[in-house]
C-alpha cells in the first residue's frame, strides 16, 4: 500500500526508475503529466492555466504568484488524493515535496552527474550538446528556485527527502528492485493511524482546493484541518454569510464527515498608556 514518490532532477531517469518500481509492485504510476491532466479534469482548469506546475515553462510562475497559489492548491490536492488511495509511484518535480512525512511512503530524489544527464536530455528532447547543457543548467536553477518560492522547500537539500539516488549508479532495474524492496517494508510497518493521517491530509487539501474554485470564496486565506473526517475551517473573513457558504463548500468534499467553521477573531488593541 506505500506510496513511492519520486522529485528528478531533468535527465535522471526518474520516471524511467519509477515505471520500473511501479511495474515490479504491481502498483499504479503517474507522471506530471498524468496529474495536471487528472487536475484539469477535477477542478475545470485547462493544462494551459496550469502552466505554473509544468516544468517547461520557465519564469511564467513569477509574473502570477498569486494566481500560482490556487493552482498550486489544486495540483496538491489531486495529487494527495491520488496518494491517499495508496499503491502509487508518482514521479514529477514536487512530488516528493508534497507527500507528508507519515510513515506512508517514501520521498525520494533522483539526481545524476551533470554530463550524463545532459546526454540524456539530448536524446529524449533532440537537442544539440550546447543546448542541452544550457536547458540542464536553467531547469536546475529554474525548478529549485520555483519549489523554494512556492512550498517553501529546498531541493537541493537531501535532509528534504528521505533518500536520493543516483540514476546513474546502477543499472536501473536493481534500483528498482530496491524501491521495491522498501515499498514492501513499509507496508510491513505501516499503521492504520499512519493511513488514517494521510487520509485526513488529502482531505484538507481537497477542502482547501474547493474553497479557492468557489468563485465567492477565491483567494480568501482560510486553514483547513481534518481530523477523521472532521474539518475545521478558519480565516478571517468567515463571518455570516460567507461561514455558510464555506461550511456548504467543505461538506461536498468525498472523505468528510462533520463541518466546523471558525473566523479569525482581530487582536484587541492595546491601549496607550
Amino acid at each position: 500500500m506505500a506510496i513511492i514518490a519520486v522529485t528528478q532532477q531533468i535527465g535522471s531517469r526518474g520516471v524511467e526508475l519509477g515505471r520500473l518500481a511501479a511495474t515490479q509492485l504491481g502498483y499504479r504510476f503517474m507522471s506530471s503529466e498524468d496529474v495536471i491532466a487528472e487536475t484539469s479534469h477535477r477542478y475545470a482548469v485547462t493544462p494551459e492555466q496550469l502552466v505554473v506546475v509544468d516544468e517547461r515553462q520557465p519564469h511564467f510562475w513569477s509574473r502570477l504568484k498569486t494566481e500560482s497559489v490556487r493552482f498550486i492548491s489544486f495540483f496538491r490536492a489531486t495529487l494527495l488524493r491520488e496518494m491517499a488511495l495508496d499503491d502509487l509511484v508518482v514521479v514529477g518535480r514536487s512530488a516528493g515535496v508534497i507527500l507528508p512525512p507519515l510513515g506512508c511512503g517514501l520521498r525520494v530524489r533522483t539526481v545524476g552527474p551533470f554530463d550524463d544527464r545532459v546526454k540524456q536530455v539530448c536524446e529524449d528532447e533532440k537537442l544539440a550538446l550546447v543546448a542541452g547543457q544550457r536547458r540542464v543548467r536553467d531547469y536546475d536553477r529554474e525548478v529549485r528556485a520555483r519549489i523554494q518560492t512556492l512550498m517553501n522547500v529546498d531541493i537541493e537539500d537531501p535532509a528534504a527527502f528521505d533518500l536520493v539516488i543516483n540514476g546513474y549508479g546502477a543499472p536501473l532495474d536493481l534500483l528498482a528492485r530496491m524501491l521495491a524492496d522498501a515499498a514492501l517494508q513499509i507496508d510491513a510497518r505501516v499503521t492504520p493511524e499512519q493511513w488514517q493521517h494521510m487520509r485526513d491530509t488529502a482531505v484538507a487539501a481537497q477542502v482547501r482546493a474547493a474553497c479557492h474554485s468557489h468563485p465567492k470564496l477565491g483567494l480568501a486565506p482560510i486553514d483547513v484541518q481534518c481530523d477523521f473526517g472532521t474539518v475545521r475551517v478558519k480565516g478571517p473573513g468567515l463571518v455570516p454569510p460567507w461561514d455558510a457558504l464555506a461550511l456548504s463548500v467543505a461538506r461536498q468534499v468525498e472523505g468528510v464527515n462533520a463541518v466546523e467553521v471558525e473566523a479569525d477573531e482581530p487582536a484587541m488593541p492595546v491601549r496607550p498608556d
